[in-house]
């Protein structure tokens, strides 16, 4: 939908946490209204709304779900959480967030009383993990295969952690753990296939928030498979459910990744 210029500027004012589902409810919006364009006026009317009491609260559906603009098409992608986005979706609607928050908030609901859950296919982070209460990362984790190194250079030159050198004596790549960020492109770039993507999988990471307090989320150690992920993730919502009242959000509440079992 196309949006003046006056109404582009007001919307980039929004925090950027917010800003894409307050994008989307302002185009419905002006959708129902009729009109193929978004003005100013739109999103003041909009905002009027959103201010008002209660207005916000029906725009609350108690958890988010965010996803990067990775994709099929991103040339950074380690691994896709597409499916895995669809599958939180889903577990989450089951465990009635939204119904638990009416049930235990005494006040109107707002957007930062929601349990955010934000899913990026690599390490760059579009979706801002690191700030979110479920955070996840698509991990692809390099082995060197049987092939010959050609000693090219192109998987050192590639990494930005520095993680990668060439041993000329041995005639091969030395990985340093520590330093990787399990991105894989030193395996996508490798032309002799020397390095390989050994295993795929999610890095999880719980407790992120901005606010008054912020704090980067607390990572678990290893690679998780899809269903591991899984099930840290129906942990993470038992937990919640168990200790949060008057709408405390689980980054306040989980103190230790060890809390969750």
């Amino acid at each position: 939908m196309k949006w003046s210029i006056d109404a582009d500027h007001a919307i980039k004012k929004v925090p950027f946490f917010v800003r894409k589902k307050v994008r989307q409810k302002v185009e419905n919006y002006v959708k129902e209204k009729g009109k193929k364009s978004v003005e100013l006026s739109d999103v003041d009317d909009l905002r009027k709304k959103f201010l008002s009491k209660g207005g916000m609260e029906k725009e609350i559906k108690g958890y988010e779900v965010a996803t990067c603009f990775g994709g099929s098409t991103c040339p950074n992608s380690a691994n896709s959480c597409a499916e895995l986005a669809e599958e939180i979706e889903k577990i989450f609607k089951k465990a009635d967030i939204l119904g638990f928050l009416k049930k235990t908030v005494p006040a109107d609901l707002k957007f930062h009383h929601e349990f955010k859950v934000s899913l990026s296919d690599c390490p760059n982070a579009c979706s801002r993990v690191q700030i979110a209460d479920i955070g996840i990362i698509g991990a692809a984790i390099p082995a060197l295969s049987k092939e010959t190194c050609l000693l090219c250079n192109a998987c050192v030159e590639i990494c930005n952690e520095n993680a990668i050198r060439l041993d000329e004596k041995k005639v091969c790549p030395i990985i340093n753990y520590d330093l990787c960020l399990m991105c894989g492109q030193c395996a996508d770039t490798c032309p002799s296939k020397t390095i390989i993507n050994q295993t795929k999988g999610f890095r999880v990471m719980l407790a992120g928030r901005l606010g008054r307090h912020p704090r980067l989320a607390m990572e678990i150690p290893g690679i998780k498979t899809h269903s591991q992920v899984i099930e840290i993730v129906k942990n993470c919502i038992k937990f919640y459910k168990k200790h949060s009242n008057n709408g405390t959000r689980f980054s306040n509440l989980l103190t230790s990744i060890d809390q969750i079992n």
